[in-house]
Formats: C-alpha cells, structure tokens, sequence
C-alpha cells in the first residue's frame, strides 16, 4: 500500500513539473501563478544580399554655415533615426533591366493564356490542387516556349516592336506597365478614419456623432479601351479597410532620350541607344527613371523577395526609397562628415578624386569619367555605401520644401505628401541628394539639397533602396555635428579650409 501510494505521488509530481514546463512555452491552459509572459518564436533578420547596415544614432542634420554669395541657408535640426538597410550601390542598369524583363515576360505569359493568342491555360493558375476557385495569377513555372508554335510566336512576338527606318527590333516601350496595389497602414490608423465613431474622439467631454461622414482620398488607375494609362484620385465617404487601398499602373521602362533632352547642342546620341541596353553598361547605375518609377521598383523588388521567404515574409519590411535625412545621415558616415570620406577635399595628396563628379569648368575627365561610372569603383564611406556623392543623384521619399528638417519630427523625420494628378505641378517636387556627374564639388556635399519633379527622368538621377530593420539591437551613435561646412572630426589635410556650400541650384 506504501508502495502504490509513493508510485501516485510520484506520478503526480512528474505531471505537475511537465505542466510547468509546458507553461512556460505556452500558458493557453494555465490556471494560475505567476506572469511570465508569452514569447513567440525567434527571428533573427538576416542581411539583405547586396545591402549594408546603417545602424541607430542622432546627427545635426545641415549646414550651419552658409554661402556668403548666395545668402540662402540649408535648415539644420539635431535628429535621431532608426537603423535601416542600404543598399552599397546605386540600383544598377542591369538590375533595374531585370525588372523591365520581368514585366515583359509577364505580359507575354498573360497572352499565351489568352485565348486571343496562345490559348493554353496552364501559363494561367485559376483553381487550387482541389479544384477552388482562387485570386488567378501567372504560372511562373511554366518556361515560355523556345520553338513556340505559330499562335505562341504571335504572342511573344506582341511586345515588341521595328523600327520604322532601320528595321531594329525593339521592346515596346509602351507596353512595359506595370500594375501594383499598396495599402496605406499609416492613414489607416489615424483615429478620425475609425469605423466606429466612438473611437474617433477620445475626450469625452465630447458629442459623439454617429452621423458624422468622414471623407478619405484614394488613387486609383486602370487602363482605357485606347491602352492608356487612367490615374485618378478619388474623394469619397468612409466606407471599409479597402479606402486605404492605393491602386497605380507606371510605365516602368527608362526613358532613353533623357541624354539628348537634357543637354541641348550636344552629341549624346550614343548613350542615348546604348547606355540601358548593352551589356557594357551593366553595372553602371540606372538613369532616366523618374520617382515614380524607382517607388515601382521598390514594390516589384519587395514583392519578388516576399515570394521566397513563405511564413518568413510577414516580418520583413517593404523596399522603399530612402527618406531625404535617412539618405543625409548614410551618406556622413560614422563621423558626421560633410562629404562621405574623411578629408574635406575632394582628392587626396596624390591627385586621386574621391568621387566623380565635375572638377573644373568644363573637364569632366578630369576624375576619370565624362558621364556616369560604374558603380563602387571608388571608395566605400565609413557605413560601407558606394557613390554617396556624385555620379548619379538619387531620389529621397521626401517631399521638397524650403523647410526641410524644420518642418519635420526630430524622429525618424519625414515630410510625405501624395500628390494627385490634378494637384498644381510646385507640389511635385521631391528631395534629391547626392549631386551628380555634371555638379561641381560644392553640389555634392551630403548636406546639399535639391529637388526634381516626381515624374521627370533625368540623365543625371538614380536612385537606392532602403528597408527598415526589424530591430536595430546596436548601441545608438552619436555623429559630429557639421560645423561651418566641415566636421569637427574630420580629419584635414595641412593647409586646407573648410570651403563654402554655393546654394544656386543646379543648372537644368
């Protein structure tokens, strides 16, 4: 009887120490004691292929020092951001290429499966393994065929174009669109857009109007009987979650003549046929894309990752463009300095220039370049970016004011306005950064600030992407406020000044 007695207690003792280790992975069933809390599984957030860290910290955003000449300041604000990923080099011909083909071979997929050319179903998935009706999406799987039958080759053959003098076959610019959806979580959670209206207004010494009609603004696109692209924003009452779905169709394809209309009087013909589509270029970085299309690339590259990942994607954040101080704290290094190396010259003691860009009036080869380089071929800043000044500018998130960083959080700043077609063109200007190429060195100080239209490609703007870290678990940096044009940490060569910031903007 003792015996059985210590086997139950025994038995019940085991049961207790497997509920408590049960508890502490999950405490669905537990009944009582103490808060131990409920963890989920670990994530550790791996480093984007082709990206660099730029991890937490504050910085004196500016020049305090202004042009003498000009008169006109750059605003300064002491700031602190988050830690995101950059990408090392500005996007690339060939990877801004990989997306043009993306979109052109999707198109092609859609008319093999439509029964107007192709005809064959199965580039085209419509119903689950069991049958189901599903969302239909392209079967990327299925190759498009290399001996494609006559009613195939019609469709391959759709996308491209002769041209009419030369005969050369090219893509069809004009078809390269491409058709994304993003929903806007950030007005999505703005208390006046709550469904229920008592939620709308937290002081309670208010009325609650159940009557009240809340007006949202959304964009919306689609494509008219005559193939062109319709955007339009649109102003209605609150309805449901799908008022904050933006809906936009871009043209994705480069504009090529950005070579020959950008600079009148000049013989640029050649770039403007080879600069985008032969393999030379490759690694050059990617111009005449316009703001709206580098945030499309943005969104395909986003979704072209997520993809891949399965139940991992729902932790990583979205590509995007960097916001106009993100891109100014980047470009400083670990040290706040005001160009992205440490001196503040722009070449070292043996003549060698850190950038490229335009040395002197009229000698562009002086760096070693006369347009564009290819990219990395200097020097990484301290944060471990190529080509932060120089080369090509690139386009920020940011919408341009004279304000700046005034008119912004002292966190994580940024200034967005999404503007509507309809909108005067002045609210189209966007932050760029970065000088290019064609600036003389005072333009191509990271704190210098300029603007272009969001839909106007130039020979001399790219872009680079960021993406937010999930959590940046690195000490935050405090980095060297500029002071009169220079760091107070940077290191100077003999006999060098600081230099002035001429604030005329860059020449159209």
């Amino acid at each position: 009887m003792k015996i059985k007695t210590i086997v139950v207690l025994t038995i019940a003792a085991v049961s207790v120490l497997l509920m408590a280790c049960a508890g502490a992975k999950s405490t669905a069933n537990a009944t009582g004691g103490e808060v131990i809390g409920s963890k989920g599984a670990s994530f550790t957030e791996p480093t984007p292929f082709g990206m660099v860290a730029v991890h937490k910290g504050s910085l004196k955003i500016g020049m305090e020092k202004t042009d003498t000449l000009w008169g006109a300041g750059i605003p300064t604000r002491d700031i602190s951001v988050d830690g995101f990923w950059m990408d090392e080099h500005e996007v690339s011909n060939s990877k801004y290429r990989q997306f043009v083909n993306w979109v052109r071979d999707s198109i092609i997929r859609e008319r093999l499966a439509d029964p107007a050319y192709g005809g064959d179903e199965t580039y085209k998935i419509e119903e689950d393994k069991e049958g189901n009706p599903i969302t239909p999406h392209l079967n990327w799987n299925k190759a498009i065929p290399r001996k494609p039958n006559e009613d195939e080759q019609r469709a391959i053959e759709s996308v491209y174009v002769y041209h009419p003098i030369d005969g050369t076959k090219m893509l069809d610019a004009s078809q390269m669109n491409y058709r994304y959806e993003i929903y806007d979580y950030a007005t999505a959670a703005q208390r006046k857009y709550r469904f229920n209206p008592a939620e709308r207004d937290l002081n309670t010494d208010h009325a609650v109007r159940a009557d009240e009609q809340i007006l949202i603004s959304k964009d919306t696109a689609w494509i008219d009987d005559d193939g062109k692209i319709i955007s339009q924003t649109i102003t209605r009452p609150l309805s449901g979650p799908w008022d904050f779905l933006n809906t936009y169709i871009v043209n994705i394809f480069p504009d090529t003549t950005c070579w020959v209309n950008d600079f009148q009087n000049a013989d640029n013909e050649r770039y403007m046929k080879l600069y985008f589509s032969n393999p030379v270029y490759d690694d050059y970085p990617v111009v005449g894309v316009s703001w709206e299309q580098a945030n499309a690339f943005c969104v395909w590259r986003t979704n072209y990752l997520l993809k891949g990942l399965g139940d991992a994607a729902k932790n990583i954040q979205r590509y995007r463009l960097p916001t106009e101080v993100e891109w100014e704290y980047a470009a400083r290094g670990k040290e706040g300095n005001p160009f992205p190396w440490e001196s503040s010259e722009v070449k070292s003691d043996k003549g060698c220039y850190y950038a490229n860009f335009k040395p002197d009036r009229g000698n562009y080869t002086k760096d070693g370049s006369l347009i564009t380089s290819r990219c990395g071929i200097f020097s990484a800043n301290s944060n471990g970016l190529y080509d932060m000044a120089g080369n090509v500018a690139e386009w920020t998130s940011t919408v341009y004011t004279e304000a700046g960083v005034e008119s912004m959080s002292d966190m994580n700043p940024e200034l967005k306005y999404n503007a509507a077609k309809e909108d005067p063109y002045r609210l189209k200007k966007k932050s760029v950064r970065g000088g290019s190429w064609k600036d003389p060195e005072s333009l191509i100080r990271s704190a210098w600030r300029s603007y272009e239209y969001q839909n106007q490609p130039r020979s001399y703007i790219g872009f680079r992407c960021v993406r937010s870290m999930v959590v940046d678990n690195s000490k935050s940096a405090t980095r060297s406020a500029q002071k009169g044009g220079s760091s107070s940490s940077a290191k100077k060569p003999k006999g060098s000044s600081s230099g002035t910031a001429s604030v005329r903007k860059t020449r159209r």
